[in-house]
């Protein structure tokens, strides 16, 4: 038999990400619509642990679907990891009358929610990251407020960069994952790509590239390079020495994780929060939605972190092709 749902919980857990808040937003008003309580946990599991819960109506939630961040702020909790930690969130839970949480967060945030659930707390997550790294998902919470972000970043050190015929490094958010790399380097026709998952560290191919295209008669030259490889100051310094080419980095930083998010943020982080209530209301458990081939729909949580995700060769091999 399923599990009855009275009380529903939402937190948001680790890197923020645009859209979250629309998500909350849904999280509590589709509840509501079905006659369901909502309960906002605060910082995520640190704050699930310290009890900061706080009872959450329509009123709550609104004029936040257009504002960037989380309300309900977030937070890492390294206690959380150890099975004391995770005893005592679902005792809490119980505690607090909450029969199932809506996490909203990636891969670590939903590893919590695993736990939750092995102790009785129906749990569904909702993939809310800028890096877009979740496997199960086409589509993450916050990625294309970020990617948009990113690319107006580099279309206006481009307009400098050419007025200086210099060589720029743009390094964006990603440490494990370049998909934010990857789609800035082809939207913003980046003569080099630098990402984790193909970079061969071999700086002297791109001074070559540098110098190749400056003989073409190129003015300028960008080079966007993810945040898990870094470095892109000491990098520059040794670009500009073995090209003669003056090379200036800029580190694009948390100013990605910020802003008003996109409509497809808006929209989707609503449609994923409407429908992980109804997933809860339907005594569903352990599950993820995500987006796949036009289709909302939900996935078992450890089928899902036991996914693997792969940059597209194509799109790869293509953004190589459209830098010539």
């Amino acid at each position: 038999m399923a599990k009855e749902i009275n009380t529903i919980g939402v937190l948001t857990s680790g890197g923020d990400a645009p859209g979250m808040n629309a998500a909350i937003r849904a999280v509590v008003r589709e509840a509501i619509a079905k006659g369901r309580k909502v309960k906002g946990i605060k910082r995520g599991y640190a704050g699930l642990l310290q009890e900061e819960i706080v009872d959450m109506d329509a009123k709550s939630v609104s004029d936040i679907i257009q504002r960037g961040g989380t309300i309900l702020q977030t937070a890492r909790c390294s206690e959380f990891r150890t099975e004391e930690g995770q005893r005592k969130g679902a005792e809490i839970c119980h505690k607090h009358g909450i029969d199932g949480v809506i996490v909203i967060g990636g891969d670590g945030s939903f590893k919590g929610a695993q736990k939750l659930a092995n102790y009785g707390v129906n749990t569904i997550g909702l993939p809310g990251t800028i890096d877009l790294d979740i496997a199960c998902t086409e589509y993450t919470i916050g990625f294309d407020t970020a990617v948009n972000t990113a690319m107006e970043a580099i279309d206006k050190v481009r307009d400098t960069s050419t007025s200086h015929e210099r060589c720029s490094i743009i390094e964006v958010m990603g440490r494990g994952a370049g998909y934010i790399a990857l789609w800035c380097g082809i939207a913003n026709g980046a003569e080099d790509i630098l990402l984790p998952e193909r970079y061969d560290y071999d700086e002297q191919k791109i001074a070559n590239h540098i110098i190749e295209n400056r003989k073409r008669g190129k003015q300028h030259h960008i080079i966007v390079n993810a945040e898990g490889i870094g470095h892109s100051a000491s990098m520059a310094k040794r670009i500009e020495a073995a090209t003669g080419v003056e090379t200036r980095a800029t580190i694009l930083g948390h100013m990605q994780r910020g802003g008003s998010p996109t409509c497809k943020d808006r929209v989707y982080a609503s449609t994923m929060g409407a429908i992980a209530v109804d997933l809860l209301c339907e005594g569903k458990t352990n599950r993820i939605v995500g987006y796949l081939n036009g289709h909302f729909s939900d996935y078992d949580i450890d089928e899902a972190l036991a996914m693997e995700k792969h940059i597209w060769d194509y799109q790869y091999e293509i953004s190589r092709n459209l830098s010539l």
